[in-house]
């Protein structure tokens, strides 16, 4: 019990250092990205914190998966190293006896990793979709970043403003670049606001500017000067659905319609949280260390083995979005592969500490000096 406890501590700890050096790479790396695409006029500047949340849920069952793998490996690479697994066999203890107290940590995150990949995951997709196809639906003068060119969502016009004011109904020095039916025409003005009309069409109502139509590859250039000018940037359009991928459907949906997308993502969920159990076993025959050498080779095999696992189970998502197999006969190879690995390290390692254990040892020795003092 006194080895379980301080067992039981060592690997909360642990894990709670892992996972918060995963989060903080995790949430950095989103950072930088999600605020390129708000810089780029993506996504909407007051929506950043949102996605970053949603992104978060995304990859938590990935970050726990690691974290608990991580842990229990860096947890009895260190009791090798530190002697300590000497102390454990020389008390009659076998190494399948870490089985019990590490599920005892380790099966409360495979229930949070489950409930993550089954219902938390695909609500965060879904929101991540529907923010940024609100942004999409936006005027594109509203999608305009102050100072930087921005193409519509057409492709056919590219803005640029000086400065929008906080509602984004006016902008002042306005330029307006726009290709239709091989000609361009060009906007610049000092103003402009956005009005709606009675059919509710939104336009950009420009003021004091000029504009200059006519053939790149042609000298007919005309030029006019206005007081009044308007632009159509959005038109009353039945709106685009959000996301509906098989990543942002509940799982009751992916039951309801079992297409081969479907399907796949269904293989995807259920295989997150049986990787993250078996990768836990599979880390305390893998901990095995020489006292007097490093621990990076287990780490690296230890990466190499996780990358393994998640590419197999991806190419078995693959198979079965392919139509190559059916969910039932794609979803076991796999952890049966994994189980039948643990088996065998496992039977290693206790054929190895058997044959070296500090007892047998001693044994054999007294065995031999009574058999040459009975010889004698």
């Amino acid at each position: 019990m006194i080895f379980q406890r301080a067992l039981r501590r060592e690997l909360i700890s642990t894990a709670g250092a892992v996972f918060t050096t995963l989060f903080t790479i995790t949430i950095t790396v989103m950072l930088i990205k999600i605020l390129g695409q708000a810089a780029g006029g993506k996504v909407a500047s007051e929506d950043v914190l949102a996605l970053i949340g949603f992104s978060a849920l995304n990859y938590m069952p990935i970050i726990l998966i690691l974290t608990t793998f991580i842990s229990v490996l860096l947890v009895v690479t260190r009791s090798y190293q530190d002697s300590e697994m000497v102390v454990w066999f020389a008390s009659g203890l076998s190494l399948t006896r870490w089985i019990p107290t590490v599920l005892t940590c380790g099966l409360p995150v495979v229930l949070v990793i489950g409930l993550l990949s089954f219902y938390a995951t695909p609500w965060a997709n879904r929101s991540s979709a529907e923010f940024r196809d609100r942004f999409e639906k936006r005027a594109d003068i509203a999608k305009v970043s102050p100072g930087k060119f921005q193409e519509s969502a057409s492709s056919n016009r590219v803005f640029f403003v000086e400065g929008v004011t906080g509602d984004a109904m006016r902008v002042r020095n306005v330029f307006v670049n726009t290709f239709r039916d091989g000609k361009n025409s060009i906007v610049v003005s000092k103003e402009g606001r956005i009005e709606i009309d009675a059919h509710g069409d939104k336009f950009l109502v420009l003021s004091k500017g000029r504009r200059y139509e006519g053939t790149l590859d042609e000298n007919d250039f005309q030029l006019m000067e206005f007081e009044s000018y308007g632009v159509l940037i959005s038109s009353t359009m039945p709106s685009v659905m959000a996301d509906l991928s098989s990543r942002s459907l509940s799982t009751a949906a992916l039951l309801a319609f079992p297409d081969s997308f479907n399907q796949g993502e269904l293989l995807w969920r259920l295989s997150l949280p049986l990787m993250c159990l078996f990768l836990m076993l599979l880390a305390i025959p893998l901990g095995f260390v020489n006292p007097r050498g490093g621990r990076s080779a287990n780490l690296i095999i230890a990466l190499l083995l996780f990358v393994f696992y998640s590419n197999m189970i991806s190419l078995m998502q693959a198979a079965v979005v392919q139509n190559r197999l059916s969910i039932w006969l794609a979803w076991w190879p796999v952890h049966v592969l994994a189980i039948t690995i643990i088996v065998l390290l496992f039977s290693w390692r206790l054929k190895m500490n058997s044959a070296h254990h500090p007892l047998r040892w001693f044994a054999n020795i007294r065995h031999r000096s009574v058999g040459k003092r009975s010889a004698t």
